[in-house]
């Protein structure tokens, strides 16, 4: 349980973000937890995570990414050309955050927001804390 993605439960582009990665991930490599789930809010304590975090966040060993860095670093491991995307961490992180967060602001509006987290299948349940 090396590298844990934390992610918005209600919100449908974070769940369609996670389903993104089960299928184009190198190998089992995350763990996946919501937000709003004890584990998530756990997680976000043991990591000291601020709470104006509200969306990505990624957990990988004893470091945490949020934000654009975490969306670049998960990019790292997908198959495909995704890996190519990790180029953009060289930008400065305010620029890539400030592009991040007018998607974050506006997910709800533009992709819908969910009742409850989501209920994975039984092939990936495992997966998720």
């Amino acid at each position: 349980m090396d590298k844990i993605i934390l992610f918005d439960g209600e919100c449908n582009f974070c769940d369609s973000s996670v389903q993104f990665i089960l299928r184009r991930e190198k190998g089992a490599l995350y763990t996946f937890a919501a937000l709003q789930s004890n584990a998530g809010q756990v997680l976000l304590k043991k990591y000291r995570v601020p709470l104006t975090i509200d969306s990505l966040v990624l957990l990988d060993g004893n470091r945490c990414y949020y934000k654009s860095s975490a969306a670049l670093r998960i990019s790292k491991n997908l198959k495909g050309g995704w890996p190519l995307l990790s180029c953009l961490l060289i930008v400065p992180k305010p620029l890539r955050d400030y592009i991040y967060n007018i998607v974050a602001k506006n997910r709800y509006k533009w992709f819908g927001k969910k009742d409850s987290c989501i209920v994975p299948p039984p092939e990936i349940k495992k997966r998720f804390l």
